[in-house]
């Protein structure tokens, strides 16, 4: 296998622990609460929030755009900042030697380049992606791109109406790290996405779940999950429930929200010092935090039905794509047979 010069791997990965294993997607389908999951199992190593990455480093996600500012290709911009080579290898370091180590990165699945990346520096991982069916997933994701403010555009229609011009680099965002992230057809090219990994990996080293599975028989999956990975599956598993679905109650209040959290401006920088030196981190989290979310944030609005079934229609071919790739029946399960 050749890399291409924009999928190549970073100078220096050899010299540390690389993961064992990638939950690679897709958002709002699961990840974080199979993630928290593994986590609790003594058989894995997930890194800690660590350096303003978290769960989600996104290393391997080359064309993550790298402003052009003569930093070596040797760091990785992944929109939360610049990570180099060690600062990757260090959320693992703490790993047992006895342990599966393993990263959740959702970008890793609708990556261009990924697949190719993880396979250079780990031929031996074994990758887990999840799957949801296309509308609700979509849906999710605006929602979630609101609320972290990497989306304007409220309207989930409108919003989706914009995947041409957002391809030719119009109407981004100003706190949008990552246009790509907000091209919505694209995120559901579900077996075009599996196909990268497959061109890369044996199919015995991939897992593909279905999020109604995960959702529904939650303990059964995860149990297969740890099958996959070789540990033992009689471990107790607790289900997590974690990042559910919410609306933006105050544009407003969000977008002061997201300016205090990224201190922009010395006087909002000092707002921020003062509330943190004035406040313990308990009296925050039990607190100042759950106000903040009642006061910006609220149950999601009900979906225009009319543009999902929409959308539906739009994706039904990814649908039966899926299906002949997973040999399952897909269409029937998600109601896309019923589209007239």
């Amino acid at each position: 296998m050749t890399a291409s010069p924009e999928a190549s791997l970073p100078a220096g990965l050899t010299r540390g622990r690389i993961p064992d294993f990638f939950i690679v997607g897709h958002a709002k389908s699961g990840t974080t609460a199979l993630y928290e999951m593994l986590k609790a199992h003594p058989q894995f190593f997930m890194p800690e929030y660590k350096g303003g990455f978290g769960k989600e480093p996104w290393f391997f996600s080359a064309e993550n755009p790298n402003p052009q500012d003569g930093r070596e290709r040797s760091i990785a911009f992944t929109g939360r900042g610049f990570m180099t080579v060690d600062a990757y290898l260090s959320l693992f370091a703490a790993a047992g030697a006895e342990q599966r180590v393993g990263e959740a990165s959702t970008s890793y699945l609708w990556s261009r380049t990924a697949a190719q990346r993880i396979a250079e520096a780990q031929p031996n991982a074994r990758i887990i992606a999840i799957m949801r069916e296309p509308a609700s997933f979509l849906r999710s994701v605006h929602l979630q791109l609101l609320q972290n403010h990497h989306e304007s555009e409220r309207n989930f229609r409108k919003a989706v109406a914009l995947d041409d011009a957002r391809r030719e680099g119009r109407h981004i965002p100003r706190h949008s790290y990552w246009p790509q992230a907000l091209i919505y057809s694209d995120r559901v090219r579900y077996a075009e996405q599996l196909r990268r990994y497959e061109a890369v990996f044996a199919r015995e080293q991939m897992l593909v779940l279905i999020y109604d599975d995960f959702r529904d028989a939650n303990e059964a999956t995860v149990r297969q999950v740890l099958r996959f990975l070789d540990v033992d599956d009689s471990a107790p598993v607790r289900p997590v429930h974690v990042n559910p679905t919410i609306g933006v109650r105050s544009a407003r209040l969000n977008d002061l929200k997201h300016a205090l959290r990224e201190g922009r401006g010395p006087i909002l920088r000092s707002v921020k010092g003062a509330g943190k030196a004035l406040t313990s981190r308990s009296a925050r989290e039990s607190l100042y935090y759950p106000v903040q979310r009642r006061l910006v944030y609220r149950k999601p609005p009900p979906p225009d039905e009319r543009f999902m079934r929409e959308l539906r229609r739009r994706f039904k071919g990814e649908v039966e794509a899926l299906s002949e790739y997973l040999d399952r029946d897909l269409v029937t399960l998600w109601g896309y047979d019923d589209l007239d």
